[in-house]
């Protein structure tokens, strides 16, 4: 990449490491880290290599830090000082992030670009007491982002256009397996995350209703919807499905089952006294199926995704040596 980002991350959890991950593959980059955890240091030590051996063959934290690439500051204003990016990944509060924001304003470069990784909180509740509100916008990541592509860029109606076409060049030239899509309006969980609750809801339904148990559920998405979608999506798959006369013709085909099944939808709510008729039956279901779940077992599914992606994209995976 031309230009030698400057990169705060604020927030060192599971996203603000996978993130420091995906930075680095552009050699010209350097991130400066902040987190109020008081062993920082040595959480980055423990923490860090697993994640950039997934995006390169030889890498040393150790080596990255002595080298000046990676700088951890014990201060945001050290660490915002020199910004041309911030990024954070603090608590999924409002009032945090909007705190944080007016902060960071104040410290950082006035060119600097400002992302969120929020899964839910639009930027236009987070700049509520930023002067400029047009440089921040939410960039959010799949977990892990150093493997999953999608990124969902969602600015703000102010948001400057210019800093919206940064993202998408940005990444494009960092990792191009790597897919930013700007979603047009603010909508709460943005679109991802919507897609993959109301599967959700439905799936703790039906275990709720006893039509299926977990494991059954689970084989049932990972034999048929799964791999379709992977292919192509809801309306390519669909659209296809339909033959002659494409979405269209499914739809007509399809009309009174589609109906009958959305009349039949399940509406349990996750918070209060209806929440509690289904969610210790279902969670319990959960855990004595599947147990609580162990770093081995989230290693392997990152090495499975990974493998995932090699077979379908192999000459746009991540393969570059981090300097």
């Amino acid at each position: 990449m031309e230009a030698h980002q400057q990169i705060t991350l604020i927030g060192l959890g599971t996203i603000g490491i996978s993130m420091a991950a995906l930075h680095l593959l552009d050699p010209l980059t350097t991130l400066h880290l902040f987190d109020t955890r008081p062993d920082v240091e040595e959480y980055i030590h423990a923490q860090l290599p697993t994640f950039l051996t997934q995006v390169s063959t030889s890498i040393s934290v150790t080596k990255l830090i002595s080298s000046g690439r990676i700088r951890i500051h014990k201060s945001l204003e050290e660490a915002c000082a020199s910004s041309t990016i911030v990024q954070e990944q603090g608590p999924e509060n409002v009032a945090f992030k909007r705190r944080l924001w007016a902060q960071v304003e104040k410290l950082a470069p006035p060119s600097a670009h400002f992302w969120s990784s929020t899964s839910g909180i639009a930027a236009s509740l987070q700049n509520a007491d930023m002067c400029d509100k047009s440089r921040l916008l939410v960039v959010h990541p799949f977990n892990p982002p150093h493997i999953m592509p999608l990124l969902e860029v969602v600015p703000t109606p102010g948001t400057d256009p210019s800093r919206v076409e940064f993202v998408k060049t940005y990444f494009a030239k960092l990792s191009p397996r790597h897919r930013p899509v700007v979603i047009r309006k603010e909508v709460p969980g943005i679109v991802g995350n919507r897609l993959a609750f109301a599967l959700l809801r439905e799936a703790c339904h039906l275990v709720h209703e006893k039509v299926v148990d977990p494991k059954d559920l689970d084989t049932i998405m990972m034999a048929s919807l799964g791999p379709r979608w992977t292919i192509g999506g809801v309306f390519e798959g669909y659209n296809s499905g339909g033959g002659n006369g494409g979405f269209d013709s499914f739809l007509n085909k399809l009309e009174n089952t589609i109906q009958e099944v959305w009349d039949d939808l399940g509406k349990e709510d996750i918070r209060g006294e209806s929440g509690g008729l289904w969610r210790e039956q279902v969670v319990s279901e959960v855990m004595a199926t599947y147990g609580e779940p162990t770093l081995g077992q989230g290693q392997e599914r990152e090495a499975k995704l990974m493998e995932l992606f090699q077979r379908q994209s192999p000459d746009r995976l991540i393969n570059c040596e981090i300097a």
